[in-house]
């Protein structure tokens, strides 16, 4: 009988995922390793670190709409969107968003990062122009790697770049994306502008609205409403529904002839599974929430900047609060210091943010006290001064 040949490599051979190691090390080195800590159900930590803006994660009529969605159509949705992962919650829960937005038609897909990834590749392809804003998010950039389009970015908010770079096109089509607040430091882009430059010369306007929803515009309803862009033609708003809403999940909204399309030709729609039914009760509740009570928004928006101002940062524009330390060390430092002392903060260090501006990132909630704030500031000043002094 013939011998199985030993399918292990010779003992001498180096192993071909060893460079890990050293790369490993360099990251360490220069204070960019990442590490996963597991939180409890349950902790004294004051959170500033998370994204939801609203407070609305633990609401009893958000959790409660969650545990009835999964009793009702069980733990996942089974499947793709396309086979038998569409149930009749998530339709439901698209046309109240789609009617929230103030748009014909919305499509949920199983993450934000999912939907635009999907809608930029599914839009464009070989032979088109995407002018993608210096501030998109990562899965903004990673759909214009995938759509295989021409890709030209411009600095961030460079509402001129944009409009130059369009004129200055061989390709028919085109498509400008950018988030219309950028999530590093809660400023928000020029979306008016942006919308004039990609119409005046027929292009395509994809705007990223996951940190807007619940924060920016009437009603909480985001900055394309705020600057009377609502159902505009040649528009596409994307989403998210872990952060306002309270669940997880994002969306594509806009002409339903977009949602048709997406439908048929985003991969990350049709090969994916659908979004558990939980997380669609638990954004619809939130979003019935949002609608009731609009005065949240501006609340957030007034924490925020009450934060800021304790802890001597600039006025903020959204519900992020950017406090930049420098170097990522000492950043990390920084944020460790705070997580010690109680209160969980962010911390952005490259390639998140460009080298050099390492920062400790807050994020206000709707709910936060008076005397939470206070806390924070106290922990967060604290922190910050001794990591830029060097003795954390």
């Amino acid at each position: 009988m013939t011998a199985t040949p030993d399918p292990r490599p010779d003992a001498g051979r180096p192993a071909a995922l060893a460079w890990m190691a050293e790369a490993a090390r360099v990251r360490e080195a220069e204070g960019l390793h990442r590490e996963l800590r597991p939180r409890p159900p349950v902790t004294d930590r004051l959170d500033l670190a998370s994204n939801d803006y609203l407070g609305l994660t633990r609401d009893p009529r958000v959790t409660a709409a969650a545990a009835r969605a999964a009793q009702e159509w069980g733990g996942g949705a089974t499947a793709s969107r396309l086979v038998v992962g569409t149930t009749e919650a998530h339709h439901a829960f698209e046309r109240d968003l789609a009617d929230f937005l103030g748009v014909p038609a919305a499509l949920v897909f199983s993450s934000g990062y999912m939907a635009n990834v999907g809608a930029v590749s599914a839009l464009m392809g070989r032979g088109d122009l995407i002018v993608s804003d210096g501030g998109a998010h990562a899965s903004l950039i990673d759909g214009c790697r995938l759509s295989r389009a021409r890709v030209v970015v411009v600095d961030r908010g460079d509402h001129a770049a944009v409009r130059a770079e369009l004129a200055a096109r061989s390709e028919d089509r085109a498509l400008v994306v950018t988030d219309s607040v950028y999530s590093i430091d809660g400023a928000v882009a020029p979306v008016a502008q942006l919308y004039s430059a990609a119409r005046d010369h027929g292009a395509a306007l994809l705007v990223d609205e996951a940190h807007a929803i619940g924060v920016r515009g009437p009603g909480g309803r985001g900055v394309l409403a705020e600057v009377g862009l609502r159902d505009a033609p040649d528009l596409v708003v994307t989403g998210v529904l872990s952060k306002s809403l309270a669940a997880q999940g994002g969306f594509v909204a806009g002409s339903q002839l977009l949602r048709e399309h997406l439908v048929d030709r985003a991969r990350t729609f049709i090969f994916d599974t659908g979004l558990a039914p939980a997380a669609v009760g638990a954004a619809h509740a939130a979003l019935a929430i949002l609608r009731d009570e609009p005065h949240l928004a501006d609340r957030v928006r007034d924490i925020a900047r009450r934060l800021a101002a304790a802890c001597g940062g600039d006025v903020p524009e959204s519900a992020v609060v950017s406090l930049i330390v420098g170097e990522p060390a000492p950043a990390l430092a920084a944020s460790l210091r705070c997580r010690d002392d109680g209160v969980d903060v962010g911390c952005f260090r490259p390639p998140s943010v460009p080298p050099g501006t390492a920062r400790l990132r807050l994020t206000a909630r709707a709910d936060l006290t008076d005397a939470q704030i206070d806390r924070a500031a106290a922990v967060v000043t604290a922190a910050r001064d001794a990591a830029m002094a060097g003795v954390v």
